[in-house]
């Protein structure tokens, strides 16, 4: 079971969510987006991010109209990531589309 800290900015709040792997993240609409993809590598049972990158996420989904491979949203900066590159991936940042061809992605 995963900690997930979500910040509000609406009420300027940490809420609290606990939820196994396989259930779907706070905030998610559609159930598009599991706890387990979006801890990915992770070893950490404490998982933030903010309302506002759920819903962006929620209406990329949406656009986009069909599943999309999430490989992590989420690594402590320790837990590797693009050597030699920022470490963005604290929750705020997804690693999408590693699995599709040159030409889906297009």
């Amino acid at each position: 079971m995963a900690k997930i800290l979500v910040y509000n900015n609406d009420i300027n709040r940490m809420v609290t969510f606990y939820r196994g792997l396989e259930e779907a993240m706070p905030y998610n609409s559609g159930r598009t987006l599991t706890v387990k993809e979006f801890r990915g590598a992770s070893k950490s049972e404490t998982l933030w991010t903010d309302l506002r990158c759920m819903e962006a996420w929620n209406s990329f989904r949406y656009l986009y109209g069909r599943p999309i491979f999430v490989g992590f949203a989420f690594k402590r900066p320790h837990e590797g990531g693009h050597s030699n590159q920022s470490q963005h991936y604290a929750g705020l940042a997804f690693d999408v589309g590693q699995n599709l061809t040159p030409s889906r992605k297009n």
